[in-house]
């Protein structure tokens, strides 16, 4: 047990040394104004860099994105089902499918589905 803590606080003493020593090195000391700007070209830039988001689309893109990670961890259930019970099986696919359905509620309540208002 001792080895074991021995080798846990040397490894994380290396990894802070290291940490550091490499905060130190990058550092940039010259801070030039054109290499600040957005465009290294020597023109200014017309607008702001920052451009209007919708946030509607952002909810849409999180929500698409959440539901298609979640149809990707349904995805396994049709290869184990001749490996695994029936009723097991069935139980397991059910409630995945009604948390997944209780989330989309949810998000159709609160109106973050609706495009156009």
């Amino acid at each position: 047990m001792l080895m074991v803590s021995t080798l846990v606080c040397l490894s994380l003493a290396l990894s802070i040394i290291i940490m550091i020593i490499s905060t130190l090195i990058s550092k940039k000391t010259i801070n030039d104004r054109e290499k600040n700007s957005p465009f290294e070209c020597g023109f200014d830039p017309k607008g702001s860099a920052r451009l209007p988001f919708s946030l509607r689309f952002f909810l849409i893109a999180i929500v698409f994105l959440i539901f298609d990670v979640e149809i990707t961890l349904l995805l396994p259930l049709a290869s184990i089902f001749d490996k695994t019970n029936t009723i097991t099986w069935t139980m397991t696919g059910t409630f995945f499918l009604l948390i997944l359905l209780a989330g989309l509620y949810h998000e159709w309540m609160q109106g973050a589905l609706e495009w156009a208002e």
